[in-house]
């Protein structure tokens, strides 16, 4: 049965994240087409990885019998989070906006999986073309034509990374306007919101059903 690789980063809880909501439909579809299926959890806020340090960085580029006992040591977490997306037949991650790009929390684990010669920098990596979703959340609007356009550095960082430099293949889901409600200034912007949820939430049902038929092929 297929592997779902699910990663949150939202400090806020729950439904109060918008991140956090459409990951959760997208998760309870995938759930529903394979009860039998494996997910491996990370909650990024909750549990927040260590910023990767010299040690760790350096075992990177030695070969496993050349590395010395601490840099076995520092490497360990490093094998863990790449072997998780390794195995995984599907990634989900949520990306919300903050501070006009991703968590620092995603960048830390980023920093950990992104393996040259192995997850990275070769034309067919360890994971090229595992199915990745991103719902990359805003509590605005960058879209293109907008005022905050050049703003944007969620998606433009990400296709980059996880695409060209993990080999994924990324699908982007974007609810936005999310502070809508919540801030008189974009009152107007309430419907427009809702409406960017509501389609938000389709599509990451819509594309759950869409791996799953693909892995039940």
């Amino acid at each position: 049965m297929p592997t779902l690789l699910h990663i949150d980063t939202s400090v806020f809880p729950g439904e109060v994240s918008a991140s956090r909501s459409v990951t959760a439909t997208f998760r309870k579809e995938w759930e529903a087409q394979h009860p039998n299926g494996t997910v491996i959890y990370r909650d990024l806020a909750a549990e927040p990885l260590p910023h990767l340090d010299g040690l760790a960085a350096a075992a990177g580029f030695a070969a496993p019998d050349q590395r010395s006992p601490e840099q076995h040591e520092a490497f360990a977490l490093r094998e863990t989070l790449a072997s998780e997306l390794e195995q995984a037949d599907t990634v989900l991650i949520a990306a919300p906006m903050y501070n006009f790009t991703i968590p620092s929390t995603l960048k830390a684990w980023l920093d950990h999986v992104i393996i040259m010669g192995r997850t990275a920098g070769a034309e067919q990596t360890t994971t090229s073309g595992t199915p990745t979703v991103v719902v990359a959340s805003r509590g605005g609007g960058y879209g293109p034509g907008t005022p905050r356009e050049s703003f944007e550095f969620v998606t433009n960082y990400l296709r980059k990374t996880l695409g060209d430099g993990l080999g994924l293949d990324v699908t982007f889901v974007v609810p936005e306007l999310t502070l809508a409600r919540s801030n008189p200034a974009m009152a107007e912007l309430v419907d427009a919101s809702d409406a960017s949820k509501a389609k938000a939430h389709e599509e990451a049902a819509a594309k759950a059903k869409e791996l799953a038929t693909r892995f039940a092929a």
